[in-house]
């Protein structure tokens, strides 16, 4: 229940997890630390507002990103740090988030495990593909500070500009999802071969898996040693395994990621998208955010979860390309659906190359807008 003035203060009642009001002044402090409401945020402690950034919120719809394109490939971007930082702060100066993401990409694990990486502009090919068991075991543990030292070097060049108050976000592709990648060699939307891979020779899924989940924790720890505050895991084909695949295949993955990582005090976050029947499982992983694709309403999530996990999300990229009226109510939609409380507003994907910018920023602002009143109460 949500109050909307002083006179109603005293008639409503208050209902656990639904008991915030908004108003439109400012509150204390309340960009003064982004990373402290951040934090909070996803530790499910009180905050003053929610804190809001966009998945893929650097990228082709920001002129200023189109400006450093022209230029550079997208894998130089990637590996010249001061080209990554100055991309990934493009929108924190343009749209005010409360939280950087580095500039990078998912596949950047598997070329250092060893397969051959391209990234034209119709999308990423990895051109030695995961086909057996000796293709797995040709793949190598890998130093990231050395393989991949030009991510560390551009989360220190972002923290150097943004300063000691702004969240960093590190990165990296869940089990399942960079599996699928380095199975079929590229995807647009059909994973048939780790499917097929999956089913009828299992052994090699669960070892490949396991190489990949050691290697990502070592990559994200390299990540959190140079600034990240925050690490999230991309799960794009979560939703593509059957609760009991999931169960067998990537839980574990994932659980293992996260145990070999250590570092309980950063938090994490676990992005599976299509994957909203799967929300208890995977509330069992160890994340302490599950980021939620729009499929997946937030009141129902709330409801199934309780206060085990935050939530992040998870308003549909696709309206951001309306009008602005309509982005800042879905804005407001999604805060009320939770409270405000253990909630990182953000869209349910990544957001669309043909946004407008004022829509982003009108997302943006909308959600900083919703302010936190009341702390919940019984």
């Amino acid at each position: 229940m949500f109050c909307d003035g002083a006179a109603n203060r005293k008639t409503r009642k208050y209902t656990a997890l639904n008991a915030f009001c908004y108003h439109d002044t400012e509150p204390m402090n309340s960009d003064a630390n982004r990373k402290d409401l951040f934090l909070r945020a996803c530790r499910f402690e009180p905050v003053e507002r929610v804190p809001v950034w966009i998945m893929r919120q650097a990228g082709r719809y920001l002129p200023e990103y189109q400006a450093v394109r022209k230029n550079h490939t997208f894998l130089q971007i990637c590996k010249t740090p001061e080209v990554a930082a100055e991309v990934s702060l493009q929108p924190f100066r343009v749209l005010g988030v409360d939280a950087i993401i580095v500039f990078s990409d998912i596949l950047i694990v598997a070329e250092a495990m060893g397969l051959a990486l391209d990234v034209p502009d119709s999308g990423p090919v990895l051109s030695n593909p995961i086909r057996d068991l000796a293709a797995v075991r040709r793949l190598h543990d890998f130093d990231p500070e050395r393989e991949t030292g030009f991510v560390g070097d551009a989360i220190r060049a972002i923290g150097k500009a943004a300063g000691p108050d702004v969240p960093i976000i590190g990165f990296a592709a869940a089990p399942w999802t960079l599996a699928c990648y380095m199975i079929e060699g590229q995807t647009r939307g059909d994973i048939s071969l780790a499917k097929r891979m999956l089913h009828n020779e299992p052994e090699i899924v669960r070892e490949l898996l396991h190489r990949i989940a050691r290697a990502t924790a070592n990559y994200l720890r390299s990540q959190i040693a140079a600034g990240a505050s925050v690490i999230q895991l991309f799960d794009t084909w979560a939703g593509e395994l059957s609760s009991a695949e999931y169960h067998a295949f990537e839980l574990p993955a994932t659980k293992l990621v996260y145990e070999l990582l250590g570092h309980p005090e950063v938090p994490k976050i676990l992005f599976a998208k299509g994957s909203g029947r799967l929300l208890e499982s995977l509330a069992q992983s160890g994340a302490d955010v599950l980021s939620v694709d729009w499929n997946t309403d937030l009141s129902s999530a709330r409801r199934t979860l309780g206060r085990k996990v935050a939530l992040q999300g998870n308003v549909d990229p696709a309206i951001l390309l309306g009008d602005e009226a309509g982005v800042r109510q879905a804005a407001q939609a999604a805060v009320e659906k939770t409270g405000g409380l253990g909630h990182i507003l953000n869209l349910g994907h990544g957001i669309l190359p043909k946004t407008p910018v004022a829509n982003a920023k009108a997302f943006v602002e909308a959600g900083q807008a919703a302010r936190i009143l009341a702390a919940e109460r019984a």
